[in-house]
């Protein structure tokens, strides 16, 4: 499946668990000797009994991650094309706590991403609250927000994301040491206060198509700035998605399209 090229290996475990370590996982998401990912996902019975269902998330690395916004759209697709979803809003348990997801028509799905957060505990970032924070990477400063939409974001404010150094900077800043579970970067620029666009460098897998929680990150780092409306367009190299934040202590929705690409079956 895929959420606008953020593309993900999508595996039934409601009646058995995945049976894959971290190594077996990166030989599956090569794209060379494999089948190829950027995510893989597993759908499982939830452990929150408030919960329809829960999902695991494993970056091609085989490391795990706490949260994955175009990911969650495509665990609403399935369960959906598998009569698992009920019509509203459905309940679903993340690694890193409870969303909530919604069919809005063909193909789209809008998913309640939890409340941002912004302290450096909650990133987690080694540094004192602020809301840019700067380092010295590759003998240039870099000046970032951070916050936590479940996992760690870094959001770069860019003239233009095309000649952006996401390649350069993006690992760099991934691997700090400020940040002990390291981070997804974000390079975003400013069209209008509607409209941004972004490319964001993922922890553990490098530079994607989107990243839904990438986009939600960039949208509320600027929306707390005053620089973008509530509502905005989020355009990734993959396609667009809609951000809607109304502020402190409030949820992050985000809406876009997932689409299914191939069903096969995995013998190991």
């Amino acid at each position: 499946m895929h959420g606008i090229g953020n593309d993900f290996v999508v595996v039934d475990c409601r009646e058995r668990a995945l049976g894959l370590d971290a190594a077996a996982i990166a030989r599956l998401g090569n794209r060379h000797t494999g089948v190829g990912f950027d995510q893989l996902l597993t759908i499982e019975p939830p452990r929150d009994p408030t919960c329809a269902y829960r999902y695991g998330i494993y970056n091609r690395d085989g490391s795990e991650a706490g949260q994955c916004g175009n990911g969650v759209r495509c665990v609403a697709a399935w369960l959906a094309r598998a009569g698992a979803l009920g019509a509203g809003l459905t309940r679903l348990e993340s690694p890193s706590g409870p969303v909530a997801v919604e069919l809005v028509g063909e193909a789209r799905v809008r998913v309640d991403m939890g409340v941002p957060n912004f302290e450096p505990e909650a990133i987690p970032l080694r540094s004192p609250a602020a809301d840019a924070y700067e380092r010295t990477l590759d003998g240039r400063a870099v000046r970032f927000g951070a916050v936590s939409m479940g996992n760690p974001h870094a959001v770069i404010e860019v003239a233009d994301v095309a000649s952006a150094p996401v390649a350069d900077i993006g690992p760099a800043l991934e691997t700090h040491s400020d940040f002990p579970q390291r981070c997804n970067v974000g390079f975003v620029q400013i069209v209008s206060a509607r409209e941004l666009r972004l490319r964001v460098w993922e922890r553990g897998v490098g530079e994607t198509q989107a990243c839904g929680s990438g986009a939600c990150a960039a949208a509320v780092v600027l929306m707390r700035r005053g620089l973008a409306d509530a509502d905005v367009d989020v355009h990734l190299p993959g396609g667009t998605l809609r951000i809607s934040w109304a502020g402190p202590g409030q949820p992050v929705w985000m809406t876009g399209p997932a689409a299914f690409v191939f069903d096969g079956d995995y013998y190991r």
